[in-house]
């Protein structure tokens, strides 16, 4: 897919030496936020296929960084993801795991990353899943 143009203040990536530091991005389902909170309105695997969605944009961001080629990828490090959910939903984790189980088998070993995956109470635009990551690029 195409880079998304920034919502607000800020630019989609930054790159610092061979790191480059990607925005969050929210999950949009036919072009538009896919809005929900899981626990009330949505499920866990509707949630993990936002995550999954997210990912792909995330990679297009990726490929953008890379000046369109992903082999330069040497490693995702780090993933955080923001999951729009109630206060009795406990499955952030697996949500998450719609984005960190495609990063593995896009880019294998490399795509094993650390992660973080957080409840919180809104999301910009009611967005369900918003996820920022860090890669190290060649």
């Amino acid at each position: 897919p195409a880079v998304a143009a920034p919502a607000a203040a800020y630019v989609m990536y930054a790159q610092t030496g061979n790191t480059v530091f990607l925005s969050g991005h929210i999950a949009k389902k036919d072009g538009k936020p896919w809005v929900g909170q899981l626990g009330k309105n949505m499920a866990t695997e509707e949630g993990k296929q936002a995550a999954r969605a997210i990912a792909i944009d995330l990679m297009a961001t990726l490929q953008a960084a890379c000046g369109g080629d992903l082999n330069r990828v040497k490693r995702i490090v780090k993933v955080m993801s923001l999951v729009n959910s109630t206060s009795e939903f406990t499955e952030q984790h697996l949500v998450t795991n719609g984005a960190s189980e495609l990063f593995g088998d896009v880019f294998g070993e490399a795509g094993k990353h650390a992660r973080s995956a957080f409840g919180v109470a809104q999301i910009p635009m009611g967005a369900c899943v918003e996820i920022e990551l860090i890669a190290e690029i060649a």
